[in-house]
């Protein structure tokens, strides 16, 4: 018979979720263990390991932590419906990855045997590899050119280097479980923001197209690793009463 309980270690690497993260779950609410040892430690139920579904369900949906409780605390969720939204959602995924997985395995295919792609699998692959084009028109497009000729390659340069860093500092504190509302955190967040300033100019439509692509869980991967690092930096932004893109 299966073990029905789990100590948060246990939990920890059976899911690949840190203590620490489970630890900030039950501080805030979202996930409080069942039961615990004589001596006070966490035991997590199967009752456990499904809440966690939800809550990790709910966050790939684009949920925040604090969306994700008044849902579950609600009782109007249904897990069946949770599951199917997941589910849709990852199909969508899967299918635009294969689509580019496809349109790439055909242009190396064109490459190899030196033939020309098509006028209509060159727009596709361009289409799929261009998705910062389709969110900003050609107007906003000339005023995000201006920007760069503003600050010059150098500085541009400067910045894109920065970026993956930045990320990659994000990332490991989100991996360790670091509450988004640690200093640690709040700095790299504060120099985010700055960095997505610098983009936008402070630009209201250019911000919207902005928010709109990033809506976008491939963008997100991209960005961030995967959709859960960008909701990560997201909430410590909301945190320093910064606009969140």
């Amino acid at each position: 018979m299966a073990k029905q309980v789990w100590k948060v270690g246990e939990l920890a690497k059976q899911t690949g979720i840190t203590v620490r993260t489970l630890r900030y779950y039950d501080q805030l609410g979202l996930l409080k263990p069942t039961e615990y040892t004589e001596t006070g430690h966490r035991l997590y139920t199967y009752q456990d390991l499904l809440r966690l579904q939800q809550i990790l369900s709910l966050r790939q949906l684009g949920f925040s932590l604090e969306e994700i409780k008044q849902i579950l605390e609600s009782g109007k969720l249904i897990p069946l419906k949770l599951v199917r939204m997941h589910r849709e959602r990852v199909e969508e995924q899967i299918r635009r990855q294969q689509e580019l997985y496809q349109q790439l395995a055909n242009l190396e295919r064109a490459l190899t045997s030196r033939q020309e792609l098509s006028v209509e699998q060159l727009i596709q692959l361009l289409e799929a590899m261009k998705m910062t084009e389709k969110h900003f028109n050609e107007e906003q497009m000339e005023y995000l050119k201006k920007r760069r000729e503003m600050f010059g390659e150098e500085t541009i340069q400067s910045v894109e280097k920065e970026w993956p860093e930045l990320i990659a500092k994000v990332r490991a504190e989100m991996d360790k479980g670091t509450p988004p509302t640690d200093p640690t955190v709040l700095a790299l967040a504060k120099r985010w923001h700055e960095l997505v300033q610098m983009f936008t100019g402070g630009n209201k439509k250019i911000f919207q197209s902005l928010q709109k692509q990033y809506q976008n869980p491939e963008m997100a991967t991209q960005t961030c690793g995967d959709p859960e690092c960008f909701r990560y930096i997201g909430e410590a932004i909301n945190h320093l009463g910064l606009k969140w893109y």
